[in-house]
């Protein structure tokens, strides 16, 4: 069979994270039959699932934090009797501390590449079996350069319960990343994660349950229908807490009547604006109040467990609002949690649904600007299988535009570190490096600064400042490896004769092999999808 390596990159760089070095083969098994290599994974719905040692359920970590919160409190309490000083100051997590030191080493040539990349425009011309692939098991490479002794340091404290979680949630997602075949599954779980976003910033339970939340909310539905997805989300604690529902009462609720406290529409209005209708999708601020009430009683258990398991979701009867609601143009009756459920069920069904989810969904994967006779293609899929996901992800794949569009979108920090990792065969051991440096090029993982989400077009992270980080990160993984890596054997790796005349010339054109590496890790090869 006739080999195509540009359509090879275009699955694994547009539908993937790239190609893996080492013995993989990807370009190679891709270049094959590229749209069978990338709907492989689709075949495999249990494969979306993530399990780990360690890893918990959100009612366990929902009172592990509140035995810990407790552990806090007692401890701060006994210090005070006892005429103990304060506390020091906490020190920041691992990977929240500042990461790579400003140390760009590479000469002109690499300024001017960072400075075409942030002004380039579009022009004309169970995932895998998870076993790794020879190579793939090595020290971690995004570790900041040591090239200073080491200063003297306090001996380290251990981690709370919290941040431990944390690490080891990221490590699993990373770990999965790295060696996915392809990729294309754990791709549509990142974006699926940021579209139905929460932010492990708003809180200790946020940042516990942050990872669970991607594990039992969204992976499970990955390949299933919109409309369990958007159940699942919507009535997962970690959501609930992110915007608030458990704050909000029926006015006219046994509880609300008590404390004297109403409303909260943070969830209401955003499973309308951002999760379904979207903006301009037919809905009234009357809606948002409807949909406000209707959900109410919608809550997880508090540390007490009276209402249920510390940590679960949990419908508390005394604060939902009685009586029938009216919520886009269709009357709901007073059924309890089933009210809610159903006007979630006809939310997902809405054609503004269909049509705002094609419409991100063609712009995430194939241009800022989505091609409108894909997304009415994709509109039409979503409506006809009642939002069968696997669907929606098979039409894309089949589509022609998909594959003919230009790889110009820029990918995400969080793309970039993976397709790092995985063309320099390394499999993360640890995630702080990782961590901190999606910190420091402005995607912290799971931490969106608002409900939104990430950006997910080019603009937003090509800018000047952004490019120049990723250089320093490129050049910080140019000096430790460079010496022990071909960069020219890891372009084939990467895209073999589908790499550009200018890309393969700077390659081989670099002062040194520790540059070499660092100009391959930011050519368009490897920033582009």
């Amino acid at each position: 069979m006739a080999r195509d390596s540009q359509a090879a990159l275009v699955a694994l760089n547009r539908f993937g994270f790239g190609a893996r070095g080492g013995a993989s083969g990807d370009l190679i098994n891709a270049s094959s039959d590229p749209r069978g290599f990338v709907k492989a994974e689709l075949a495999r719905a249990s494969g979306v699932l993530l399990e780990a040692p360690g890893l918990q359920s959100t009612p366990q970590l929902g009172q592990a934090v509140f035995a810990y919160q407790d552990q806090i409190k007692q401890a701060r309490e006994a210090a005070a009797k006892a005429g103990a000083p304060a506390d020091a100051p906490p020190q920041a997590p691992v990977d929240q501390k500042p990461g790579l030191r400003r140390n760009l080493s590479l000469n002109a040539v690499a300024t001017e590449i960072a400075g075409q990349m942030a002004e380039a425009k579009p022009t004309d011309n169970k995932p895998t079996d998870n076993k790794p692939a020879e190579n793939m098991a090595k020290p971690d490479i995004m570790q900041p350069n040591a090239a200073a002794p080491p200063a003297a340091k306090p001996a380290p404290q251990p981690l709370n319960v919290i941040q431990k979680t944390f690490r080891a949630e990221a490590l699993a997602r990373l770990q999965r990343a790295t060696l996915a075949a392809c990729g294309f599954t754990e791709r549509l779980v990142a974006f699926w994660s940021n579209h139905f976003c929460i932010s492990a910033s708003k809180g200790e339970l946020a940042r516990i349950w942050a990872g669970a939340f991607e594990r039992e909310a969204i992976r499970p539905h990955v390949l299933g229908r919109f409309a369990d997805m958007l159940k699942a989300v919507e009535q997962h604690p970690a959501m609930l807490f992110f915007l608030d529902n458990q704050q909000s009462l029926g006015p006219d609720s046994r509880a609300g009547q008590n404390r004297k406290r109403g409303l909260n529409e943070n969830l209401a209005r955003e499973i309308m604006e951002l999760h379904t209708l979207g903006v301009g999708g037919g809905y009234t601020q009357d809606d948002v109040t409807s949909l406000a009430r209707i959900i109410t009683g919608w809550t997880f258990a508090g540390r007490q467990g009276q209402l249920g398991p510390p940590g679960s979701f949990v419908f508390n009867t005394n604060a939902h609002q009685p009586g029938a609601q009216r919520l886009l143009g269709k009357t709901y009756e007073p059924t309890g949690l089933a009210q809610g459920e159903a006007a979630l069920a006809d939310i997902a069904r809405h054609p503004s649904t269909a049509n705002f989810i094609a419409t991100k969904f063609v712009r995430h994967f194939v241009a800022d600007d989505p091609p409108p006779a894909l997304v009415a293609r994709l509109r039409d899929v979503f409506v006809k299988t009642d939002g069968d996901l696997k669907a929606l992800a098979m039409a894309l794949v089949d589509s022609d535009e998909a594959w003919k569009a230009p790889l110009t979108k820029m990918r995400s920090p969080y793309d970039f570190l993976v397709a790092s990792g995985r063309l320099l065969a390394r499999v993360p051991e640890d995630p702080g490096a990782y961590l901190n440096n999606l910190n420091l090029l402005g995607q912290p993982l799971w931490s969106p600064a608002g409900p939104n989400g990430f950006p997910d077009t080019s603009a937003a992270w090509a800018a000047p400042e952004g490019i120049k980080l990723r250089l320093d990160i490129a050049a910080q993984m140019g000096a430790r490896l460079g010496n022990n890596i071909d960069p020219l054997d890891l372009l084939e790796f990467a895209a073999a004769d589908a790499a550009s005349i200018e890309t393969r010339r700077t390659v081989e054109r670099a002062e040194s092999r520790q540059q070499a590496l660092a100009l391959l890790l930011m050519s368009p090869e490897m920033q582009r999808r």
